[in-house]
């Protein structure tokens, strides 16, 4: 796809760069699915890293804007202390996000669509400790290290309309909906592998496919992972992204446990930037960084 030009701001041109690697879906043509298990996950397909500038964003953190780039970074307080106790994060967590995305889009409801922790830690032990049944929400999981959007835009109307229905059945009904996610770290800054965050103005620059979720207990061998499936079209997916040198990606170093992202997966209004790519990397330039913990919500806000 052609991208539009864009004017970006001299205060963006001046703010720190690092170069690290950041893992592309190549072009070509093979199946892409994404199977995800406790403790791990794995993708299909052919993937190759890309040497990419990344622009230091906290220093200019106010001049974010959810509607001009796809992401913003915003002060949050949570009650919880311990993002590992699931039952706490279960009980309270999802509604104080809700309340978050209320206040920071202005968007009229909000319902959490499940929560995940991620951290760059070993997780063999964990992995281990799979007992069957496993479920895509409240798990321990690794960093997504791909060039990636949560929700492919096939899917998205249908998962606002299912949320609204399920959640808000006596509602008017809506005008605007808005999937986001609400991302925050919780181990101590500097973080080994945090995230970025690409200008979603830029974010359509290059060739993309939609990547299938697989949710299983036992990741299936050999051909089996690419067989075809009679009902994949209809399954959730993701977007997944090729390299192109026009793509601006941001973090934003240091983060403390009281800050938190939100960027967009999709936004039905696309008069506006309408999302946000985002994947995680390595931080060469951090100085004895920290393991990265983290805790991601999704949720599905909308405007009556």
């Amino acid at each position: 796809m052609a991208t539009q030009a864009i004017t970006f701001d001299d205060i963006e041109d001046q703010a720190r760069q690092v170069r690290a690697m950041m893992r592309y879906v190549d072009e070509g043509d093979f199946v892409t699915r994404r199977y995800v298990s406790q403790g791990r996950e794995i993708n299909t397909g052919s993937y190759s890293d890309h040497e990419v500038v990344i622009r230091d964003g906290m220093p200019i953190r106010d001049h974010f804007t959810l509607d001009t780039h796809g992401f913003m970074i915003a002060k949050s307080t949570s009650a919880i202390t311990d993002f590992f106790d699931s039952h706490r994060v279960e009980q309270l967590y999802e509604r104080e996000v809700e309340a978050d995305v209320l206040r920071l889009t202005g968007a009229d409801r909000c319902a959490s669509r499940g929560w995940m922790l991620r951290t760059s830690a070993d997780l063999a032990d964990h992995a281990s400790r799979n007992s069957g049944g496993y479920k895509h929400h409240g798990g321990l999981q690794p960093p997504a290290g791909e060039a990636h959007v949560d929700t492919a835009p096939r899917t998205a109307r249908r998962m606002a309309e299912a949320t609204y229905a399920q959640c808000f059945p006596d509602g008017p009904g809506f005008k605007r909906f808005l999937i986001t996610s609400h991302w925050r770290t919780f181990s101590p800054p500097p973080q080994d592998v945090p995230l970025a965050l690409c200008d979603g103005r830029t974010s359509l620059a290059g060739q993309e496919k939609e990547n299938t979720l697989w949710i299983v207990d036992a990741f299936p061998e050999g051909e089996a992972l690419v067989a075809p499936f009679a009902g994949e079209s209809d399954m959730l997916a993701a977007t997944i992204l090729s390299y192109h040198p026009a793509h601006r990606w941001w973090y934003f170093a240091g983060m403390q446990r009281d800050d938190v992202l939100l960027f967009k997966f999709f936004d039905s209004d696309q008069s506006r930037t309408w999302r946000c790519p985002h994947s995680a990397f390595v931080d060469g330039s951090a100085a004895a960084p920290n393991p990265r913990e983290s805790i991601e919500c999704r949720s599905v806000a909308f405007w009556e």
